[in-house]
């Protein structure tokens, strides 16, 4: 069968199953999902067997430990998994719910309703959890969910896959709720972004040349975001102790993902003890640092120069653009210039420069004294994310149930005919 006919066929199942979904109990979908929680934990051991495979053929192809660490399934990402899980059937339903409600003068009550969107495609790299991630949300939301992850993660993917499918079908939700492209050509992804009428949205999860291609070939709606060039800006007013801490973490915690820091921006009061503090506990951490030349004058060698392109750059890895700066201003200037709308911070005491930077920063999430590290569904109070979106139609930021909803209008008249 070919690719195109091979879709077609997925296709039709996730539809078929969409319409049973969108109707279906709130009880029942979150009986579904404790049910594959703990088919999850059970599978553990098969799991990570799986997961291992994959790490080694990472490691054969010469991936590196950024990539190996998004790829890793242990103990605690096997928890979280199944923990989300149940968080996300602890949420309340947005299905059906009334958002709002308007009385005609001619009587007609119209009401505005949350409903599915229908049929999600989800195309993704080397992070397996997502396979559990948007089951669950688009379960609970009413979406069916065709997933098609990545030839690294493959063997991860599946043993995931097929844990929650024995456990949702015993539970009672519809065949074709989640379905598994176990293809994982470029050729089926083609057909996939084809699917015009067939699947109502493409959600890109991975690297930027993945969501740019995604983008510019697909014929379904795409949510996206590029990039996460994410900045930490230490103001003259900063409370050092907390800036060190809070850089330390949006950098070093973990470095491969899409809200942790790219940038640190320094005002020049503090410039000179501040870096030479947090300097050096970024370079004993393995960070590569490029900077500016008054960054570079202070930290001397251990700062490689930084160009234009470098502060354009996702570096995904322990390397880290630094600038200083002379205001406020002059940082927000710099992230609307090089920023990619993600996740952005200032650290600051002064309340009125925390809330400019706030105000002119338009980004998804804009943060005063914390780390970029919580942009993250789950952090979010949202259970898990489907993804993170820099858009502003139809959502923006962490995509959780709400954002995995349209909506629609009930009419309710007593006869009422247009004159």
């Amino acid at each position: 069968m070919d690719t195109k006919s091979a879709m077609k066929e997925l296709t039709t199942r996730a539809r078929r199953a969409a319409r049973e979904l969108s109707v279906i109990s709130t009880e029942k979908k979150d009986r579904a999902l404790v049910v594959m929680a703990d088919a999850i934990h059970s599978a553990g051991a098969d799991i990570k067997k799986a997961n291992e495979a994959d790490i080694a053929a990472a490691r054969d192809g010469g991936k590196n430990a950024a990539f190996i660490d998004r790829l890793r399934i242990d103990d605690k990402c096997l928890g979280d998994m199944c923990a989300m899980m149940r968080d996300v059937a602890g949420l309340r339903d947005p299905v059906g719910t009334v958002i709002a409600t308007v009385k005609r003068p001619n009587g007609l009550v119209i009401e505005k309703v949350r409903v599915p969107i229908g049929v999600i495609g989800v195309i993704y790299e080397s992070r397996p959890n997502v396979t559990a991630d948007c089951a669950a949300l688009c379960l609970k939301s009413g979406n069916s969910v065709i997933l098609r992850g990545g030839s690294d993660a493959i063997m991860s993917n599946k043993a995931i896959y097929e844990a929650m499918k024995k456990a949702a079908a015993a539970a009672g939700i519809p065949d074709g709720a989640f379905i598994l492209v176990e293809d994982t050509s470029r050729e089926m992804v083609d057909s996939m972004l084809d699917a015009s009428g067939d699947i109502d949205l493409i959600m890109p999860r991975g690297g930027e040349s993945l969501i740019r291609e995604v983008t510019a070939k697909s014929r379904v709606p795409v949510i996206k975001h590029y990039k996460g060039i994410c900045h930490v800006y230490v103001d003259s007013d900063a409370d050092l102790a907390m800036a060190e801490k809070v850089c330390l973490n949006a950098k070093v915690q973990r470095p491969g993902v899409c809200n942790a820091m790219e940038t640190m921006l320094v005002h020049e009061a503090v410039a000179e003890k501040f870096l030479k503090d947090v300097g050096s506990k970024l370079l004993q951490a393995g960070v590569r640092l490029k900077g500016c030349e008054v960054t570079r004058r202070i930290l001397g060698d251990d700062v490689a120069p930084a160009s234009d392109d470098d502060y354009h750059t996702e570096w995904l890895d322990l390397v880290l653009s630094v600038k200083v700066v002379s205001s406020v201003a002059e940082a927000i200037e710099h992230i609307t210039k090089f920023g990619s709308g993600h996740s952005d911070a200032i650290i600051t005491r002064n309340k009125e420069k925390g809330m400019e930077f706030a105000r002119s920063v338009d980004s998804a999430a804009v943060y005063i004294n914390a780390s970029t590290r919580f942009t993250d569904g789950g952090e979010f109070g949202k259970g898990a994310e489907i993804g993170i979106s820099t858009d502003k139609l139809h959502a923006r930021g962490p995509m959780g149930l709400e954002e995995l909803t349209s909506y629609k209008y009930v009419v309710y008249g007593t006869g009422q005919i247009r004159t």
